[in-house]
């Protein structure tokens, strides 16, 4: 069964004192897959799995630099649907509607059954005709939302559009699908993600070990194996993956089915979400632990989007600083080194 409502939550058990959640679900979607609830270990209250999609009171308190737009992607939206942030490439959002919603979500102002919809055909059209009359836009990520809640036939007559844009070369999609909904991720969608006969990456979203389930691994199989390029995305969470042990074990997850790690996103300023934060310098003291104890092949890219609207940064702590006409570099045990400048 779908959980979307407080009783769904309370009858699957997942919350015992609703007190003050129906607040919540007023502001702010539920979506609860039958895969992501047989993850959930009811008799844990840390449960890592819970504390992403069971919504909590938590979410009622909204600090002073939260905004409902944070990354700014309404600054950036020429037409609905798009939003063309770098010169490059483009946002799609042909959906807002997830089979999950994250409680940490940094559009969960503008998704959900009341949120903005999906793309009416007059706006696709309106999208699609954005992306043609620009040649600079090499990249085109379906994002949302999930677009991956779209039916194979809609992803598929998206990608013949696309397909009859030649100066867009890569085809993206941002998605939670694969491992929170894994039946959904058949031959027919993994053709369907193809039917743009452009080079097409699928970026996986993830934030813990155990959302890789045995049928999260088949789905992953499937996309590989049909020809899709598999890269990661996941957020650094306060009580979900905030330890070097856990990040360690999710990026290797992701490189034995074949996913290359690739973005560690620091949550964003999105409402009611503070409880999930850490500060930049935690985060840059877990991405430092990952370096040495793991293989290359599995470190990510830790990112910041800027408020505002002003596009992602990394934040990474540097290993190397200069002084005195010298270098000094420091290796994965945190000991430094001096190398020579360049003569």
């Amino acid at each position: 069964m779908l959980i979307r409502t407080i009783q769904h939550l309370i009858e699957a058990g997942l919350v015992h004192d609703a007190t003050a959640l129906d607040a919540v679900a007023h502001k702010y979607a539920i979506g609860i897959t039958p895969a992501v609830a047989a993850l959930i270990d009811p008799a844990d209250p840390d449960d890592p799995i819970a504390r992403q999609f069971v919504p909590d009171v938590a979410e009622l308190v909204t600090t002073p630099d939260e905004r409902a737009d944070p990354i700014g992607d309404l600054a950036h939206s020429p037409v609905e649907g798009i939003v063309h942030r770098y010169p490059d490439r483009v946002l799609l959002k042909a959906v807002h509607v997830c089979p999950v919603y994250c409680r940490f979500c940094f559009r969960r102002e503008m998704v959900g059954p009341h949120g903005l919809g999906t793309l009416t055909p007059a706006q696709l059209d309106a999208a699609l005709a954005y992306i043609a009359a620009r040649p600079e836009i090499w990249e085109v990520i379906l994002t949302g939302g999930d677009p991956l809640v779209l039916s194979p036939r809609r992803l598929r007559e998206i990608g013949e559009r696309l397909a009859r844009i030649e100066h867009v070369k890569i085809v993206r999609f941002h998605t939670r699908v694969p491992v929170l909904e894994p039946e959904r991720v058949d031959m027919a969608m993994v053709e369907a993600l193809k039917a743009s006969g452009k080079t097409t990456y699928l970026a996986v979203h993830a934030n813990h070990p155990r959302e890789i389930s045995d049928a999260a691994r088949r789905a992953l199989a499937r996309l590989a194996d049909g020809g899709i390029a598999l890269i990661s995305q996941s957020v650094l969470l306060r009580g979900v993956n905030d330890n070097v042990e856990t990040l360690a074990s999710l990026m290797k997850a992701f490189v034995e089915n074949r996913v290359k790690p690739y973005y560690l996103h620091h949550p964003d300023l999105a409402p009611g979400t503070s409880h999930f934060r850490l500060s930049i310098e935690e985060g840059q003291a877990l991405v430092s632990a990952l370096r040495g104890r793991i293989s290359g092949l599995a470190q990510p890219t830790y990112i910041l989007d800027i408020p505002g609207g002003h596009g992602k940064a990394q934040i990474g702590a540097s290993t190397i600083s200069v002084g005195d006409g010298c270098f000094t570099v420091r290796d994965w045990q945190g000991v430094d080194h001096p190398y020579p400048p360049s003569t």
